[in-house]
């Protein structure tokens, strides 16, 4: 049997260990974290609706009313009237006929990714997309192709190779904003791809609902693509301030995954509290769209602060705004180290970003102030320092193509060769379509 206390001190010798900590009260821009108030820079609750009066108001009375659970799963007792109205709700909010809720945003992308999947054909990742999607190409069972990030001529390859071997791209599968960079995919030229190869397009909108595009609608709308893209996957415990997920698609798509997706099948049904507070959320996502402006806002001011600090940052359009430090020790040290001034930055560390870009991951809130921004900013420029280690951005794509994946990848997954050029590539596409 193995040691487990050996691995564990080999993980804290790599500074890989890692802890739970505990926070008290509700999740606003600032929060009482180990028994010491802090500014909160890498909460997910980006509009601030988890403690918005109308959101909890509307949990506690879905409580009181249709109680804690939903009792089963969906195709047994567990759908509720309240779970059609909140898929109806975000059908509309998306621009797509049908909405489905999942337990979770893992459950979301591991069941919709697998089940539109099938034997002989292939999956094309962008190859910083989420865990759950990764975990998702496992579970196809199918060849999953890596493309390199956002990187459209890797994907022609991609669908081009799977042509030749026999085993079409059936699904391309790609987060809209990734949650580690912050940065948005490329989705016209994805979709341009899609269409050229007969292969579906899903998009995992999870740090995009309320954040990005008209009213917070997301990267898809956004681009203008809500009759291009198939299936948009989104979650509701981010800008939503509430739990579980959601998939948008066409009737036709959501009466198959009702009937194959194995985690919608097999779990209960999301419970009618979190429920009732996302269709507040969802309520006052329309009431107020200057939450969105606000957030954007915030992000704009927190990178001109860190920039003025002397961190290098990268521009970018979204809330998420990463200080890479590159080595997982010292950035355990600068997080600590801010964490000691009255700024809760956590540290990233491998498997979730490749070697070599351990970062401290912030996030913009719409309920910061600016000044409480500037603030945090000075802070973390200290605490980077002082831990010994220069913050860089722009880490070079041969050098990021040369670390270790983000996940271990599953047996049939083909990744991109670190030792290929990008002429090598180029030129393997041109021979397959001069094959053709």
């Amino acid at each position: 049997m193995d040691d487990l206390g050996s691995r564990l001190a080999e993980l804290g010798d790599r500074g890989l260990l890692r802890s739970l900590r505990t926070v008290s009260g509700a999740q606003g821009p600032r929060v009482v974290l180990d028994g010491r108030t802090v500014t909160l820079l890498c909460s997910n609750n980006y509009l601030g609706l988890a403690e918005h009066p109308r959101v909890r108001e509307a949990a506690a009375e879905a409580a009181l009313r249709l109680g804690v659970g939903a009792g089963a799963s969906r195709l047994v007792s567990g759908s509720m009237d309240i779970h059609a109205e909140l898929e109806a709700s975000l059908a509309e909010l998306k621009g797509y006929e049908r909405g489905l809720l999942f337990g979770s945003g893992y459950l979301a992308n591991t069941g919709v990714v697998a089940a539109l999947a099938g034997p002989g054909q292939t999956v094309l990742s962008d190859e910083l997309n989420h865990a759950s999607i990764v975990d998702g190409c496992r579970l196809a069972r199918t060849e999953t192709f890596v493309y390199r990030h956002a990187d459209p001529e890797h994907l022609a390859f991609g669908l081009e190779r799977a042509r030749a071997a026999g085993r079409p791209g059936a699904l391309i599968v790609t987060d809209g904003v990734f949650s580690m960079d912050g940065d948005v995919a490329p989705l016209p030229d994805v979709v341009a791809l899609a269409r050229r190869h007969g292969a579906r397009v899903l998009v995992d909108e999870a740090h995009a609902t309320g954040a990005i595009g008209p009213g917070g609608r997301g990267t898809v709308a956004a681009a203008g693509l809500e009759e291009e893209v198939d299936v948009v996957v989104g979650t509701l415990g981010k800008a939503l301030g509430s739990y579980g997920a959601y998939v948008c698609c066409a009737e036709e798509t959501a009466r198959y995954l009702v009937n194959t997706a194995r985690t919608l099948i097999f779990s209960t049904a999301p419970p009618p509290p979190a429920v009732a507070g996302a269709l507040a959320a969802i309520e006052v996502l329309r009431a107020e769209p200057e939450r969105v402006a606000t957030l954007a806002r915030n992000a704009r001011t927190l990178r001109a602060a860190l920039g003025h600090e002397g961190l290098e940052v990268a521009s970018g359009p979204t809330q998420i705004v990463p200080v890479v430090i590159g080595e997982a020790a010292a950035t355990v040290r600068a997080c600590e180290r801010a964490l000691g001034d009255g700024v809760f930055a956590q540290a990233i560390r491998p498997p979730t970003v490749p070697e070599g870009t351990s970062r401290l991951r912030l996030t913009a809130m719409a309920t910061h102030s600016e000044e409480e921004l500037r603030s945090a900013a000075r802070v973390l420029a200290a605490a980077v320092g002082g831990a010994g280690a220069v913050a860089e951005n722009d880490v070079d794509s041969a050098d990021a193509d040369a670390e270790a994946p983000r996940l271990e990848a599953p047996t049939s997954q083909t990744e991109p060769a670190a030792s290929a050029s990008e002429d090598a590539s180029l030129a393997a596409l041109a021979a397959l379509r001069r094959a053709a």
